[in-house]
């Protein structure tokens, strides 16, 4: 006999990133934070690092939105937070799996776009569903050379990350900033 399905939809907030890349660690920081706040009842958090395979499996479980915490370079001044929502076909890498003929997947190097081509290809191998809503809380890195430790305006940036993570989680608009786009992202 199986479990039950879950009542009512259910949120994984994944902190990714190395801490052993500087910056890269933001993630993983700002998951460590989020774990320790009252949450819904519905929210889950977990740091999942460099485990990007892991990730795309614990997604089997069933999950309504996912919000992936990670460095994001786009190009603004360090600690710049950025809301990004993920939408299929968007010319990032869809849900279908990787191209014929693409790189085996790196298991410590997998991005969000890795983690969610994977998953679309273990959800069509095993019928599964994806999350119905894909975001990613990212924030413009200083550095991501091989050291411990966030430099200062991305530390400076955790708990604004922390804030704006329980906003989404709450569905508001994070205050003072613009309505967001389909697809792409907005500084905070």
């Amino acid at each position: 006999m199986s479990p039950s399905p879950p009542a009512g939809p259910r949120t994984l907030v994944a902190g990714i990133g190395n801490v052993f890349l500087g910056d890269d660690g933001f993630g993983v920081e700002t998951a460590r934070r989020l774990a320790g706040r009252r949450l819904p009842g519905h929210v889950e958090v977990v740091d999942t690092g460099v485990r990007g395979v892991h990730l795309a499996y614990q997604l089997l479980d069933g999950y309504d939105t996912l919000v992936l915490v990670d460095a994001t370079a786009r190009g603004g001044a360090p600690g710049t937070l950025y809301v990004i929502e993920h939408q299929d076909g968007d010319g990032d890498g869809d849900r279908d799996g990787p191209a014929p003929g693409a790189p085996v997947l790196d298991g410590h190097r997998m991005t969000p776009d890795t983690v969610l081509a994977l998953l679309g290809t273990l959800c069509a191998g095993t019928g599964g569903e994806p999350p119905r809503r894909v975001l990613v809380v990212g924030c413009e890195p200083a550095s991501v050379e091989e050291r411990m430790g966030l430099s200062a305006p991305v530390a400076d940036a955790v708990p604004r990350a922390v804030r704006l993570i329980e906003e989404l989680l709450l569905d508001a608009e994070p205050a003072g900033s613009a309505p967001r786009a389909a697809a792409g992202g907005i500084p905070t």
